[in-house]
């Protein structure tokens, strides 16, 4: 293997580490939260408005930066997989950088059809304004479902199922479009590994 290789393999790496020790810590977050509240689920535990999510966030991880409304926590420019440009790439009504470097935007989900079973959308960076900037490399969408399972945006459940998963990775995260869900769940689809 050429060393340019090597070293693009060890990012990928890296990349794939942050983010599932995010994905952990928003899992275990979410557990902790509903036993804090004697609850069965989150929004019966009150996870039913951007405040109560708010509240969650900067109870239940380390907040170094809390830019608000505000996306200074994020990079001004996303790209995905395929170099094409997304723009500035959330549309969360809040922002943070936690103490292990992560950013995100994060909301409460919207009351439509999809996201009866989703509570919330985190928009993550895992390494902060630094690049690549990539959706799919380091920069994901990820959805917190009623139950506390943390999965793949797009979904209507979690636990998703691979078949769909793939369909989303195939359709959003690696086309050329402005959608950039999709990506999270291949990851979760092959075992931690960035195959793509």
């Amino acid at each position: 293997m050429t060393v340019p290789t090597l070293m693009q393999n060890h990012q990928r790496k890296t990349y794939v580490t942050q983010m599932h020790k995010f994905y952990n810590e928003l899992q275990q977050a979410a557990q902790q939260y509903m036993t804090d509240k004697n609850a069965v689920n989150l929004r019966e535990a009150g996870l039913t408005s951007n405040e109560a999510l708010d509240n969650f966030v900067k109870t239940y991880f380390k907040v170094v930066n809390d830019c608000g409304s505000n996306t200074p926590c994020l990079a001004s420019s996303y790209k995905k997989l395929s170099g094409y440009n997304m723009g500035k790439g959330s549309g969360q009504s809040s922002f943070v950088t936690i103490a292990s470097g992560v950013s995100f935007g994060y909301g409460i989900s919207s009351s439509g059809t999809a996201d009866n079973n989703r509570v919330a959308i985190f928009d993550v960076d895992i390494n902060g304004q630094q690049g690549p900037n990539i959706a799919g490399r380091d920069v994901f969408i990820l959805g917190l479902f009623n139950n506390g399972i943390v999965d793949e945006y797009a979904l209507t459940t979690a636990p998703g199922d691979k078949d769909t998963r793939e369909n989303l990775f195939n359709t959003t995260c690696n086309a050329d479009n402005a959608t950039w869900h999709g990506c999270f769940g291949k990851l979760l689809n092959d075992n931690w590994e960035m195959n793509y």
